[in-house]
């Protein structure tokens, strides 16, 4: 492992827990499942347009959103939060 990545990986690692803590405030809200892949394709959206990526992770993310078409965004989204779901439970 290249120690000057180590930092990167630790961003990646913190978004990755970001981004299951408000998966998790969702689904204690009530919210279904649908609605929180809604909100997250609609995230997703605005991170695309507007957020410069922090890591090459997150930039691989950035390139396959903008190269995909609607139901790509959905599949995406589903997989990010079942990744960060299964990494909290």
């Amino acid at each position: 492992m290249d120690l000057k990545n180590v930092d990167t990986l630790n961003h990646w690692d913190k978004w990755k827990e970001t981004l299951g803590r408000a998966v998790n405030v969702g689904q204690k809200m009530g919210m279904s499942e649908n609605t929180i892949d809604a909100i997250g394709t609609k995230v997703g959206d605005f991170l695309s347009a507007n957020v410069d990526p922090e890591n090459r992770e997150q930039r691989v993310l950035q390139e396959l959103w903008r190269s995909g078409d609607d139901h790509d965004r959905k599949t995406l989204t589903k997989m990010l939060v079942n990744m960060v779901q299964k990494d909290t439970h």
